[in-house]
């Protein structure tokens, strides 16, 4: 009785968790007569129109692409960044490490409202405005704190004494951690570029102040959809199917780590 039960509420929290993505889909099948005009549960009139839209109107797949590029850059950039600093606090002792380590996740608290109009000023400056770099380095402020504080749980858990058997082994620094010390923490590594990666691909309000044309963001642009005929809602429909599907890539692929990271590491 008590496994019916259990399958029964476990079959209408996903009913709850899966119906706002059916009628996002429901929605891009439809046209924007339908939508408006009748309550359906299934398309009465069948289109692809809505995603034909999206993949042949430059407006539109280019925001795929510049959120794309930027989306990737930001993972490396952090990564890059944070691999080195999780190593120093997990593996050293120094004066202010505690209070270094806590100021960076203060960083992560931070609602990213209060530095947008910092970074449009200094972007604005030093030429950086409406390119990908700009958004991917503004969105390193909130990453990197992440990436560091997850990559140091997986790296506190591997022995010390592994570091000082491979320098006795002749490794050089570089060496020893790209060969020996990275993939016994590919965990984290997947882990925290997952979550690098989500962060920059939902958030909004950065990445459209510090863009105009040339890296508009997706994100950017079904916000900017109203014509004079009023809000095509076909193809935001559409849009957000789209929007949905790179993260649910993303999930597939590091689905494993992700396990291990919440079993191992601090997620």
């Amino acid at each position: 009785m008590r496994m019916k039960t259990s399958a029964i509420v476990m079959g209408l929290y996903l009913l709850f968790l899966l119906l706002p993505i059916y009628w996002l889909v429901n929605m891009s099948l439809k046209t924007n007569t339908e939508i408006l005009s009748s309550f359906t549960l299934f398309p009465q009139d069948l289109t692809f129109r809505n995603y034909v839209v999206i993949l042949t109107d430059p407006s539109w797949y280019m925001g795929y692409v510049n959120s794309i590029i930027y989306v990737t850059m930001n993972v490396v950039i952090s990564l890059a960044v944070a691999l080195p600093a999780a190593y120093a606090f997990s593996r050293y002792r120094f004066m202010g490490d505690k209070h270094l380590f806590f100021w960076l996740l203060t960083n992560r608290m931070a609602p990213p409202a209060v530095f947008a109009l910092p970074f449009f000023q200094l972007y604005s400056s030093v030429g950086l405005f409406d390119t990908h770099i700009a958004v991917a380095l503004a969105h390193c402020l909130f990453n990197v704190p992440l990436a560091v504080w997850i990559l140091e749980g997986f790296m506190r858990g591997v022995p010390k004494e592994i570091d000082e058997t491979a320098y006795i082994d002749g490794y050089s620094f570089p060496k020893f951690f790209v060969k020996i010390f990275m993939p016994l923490i590919a965990s984290g590594i997947g882990v925290a570029a997952f979550f690098c990666f989500m962060f920059s691909w939902v958030e909004l309000l950065l990445s459209r102040t510090l863009t105009s044309v040339n890296a508009k963001p997706i994100a950017a642009t079904m916000t900017r959809t109203v014509s004079a005929s009023g809000m095509d809602w076909g193809v935001l429909a559409a849009a957000g199917v789209l929007t949905i599907v790179p993260g649910a890539l993303v999930i597939y692929f590091v689905r494993n780590y992700i396990a291990k990271g919440f079993a191992l590491g601090r997620v």
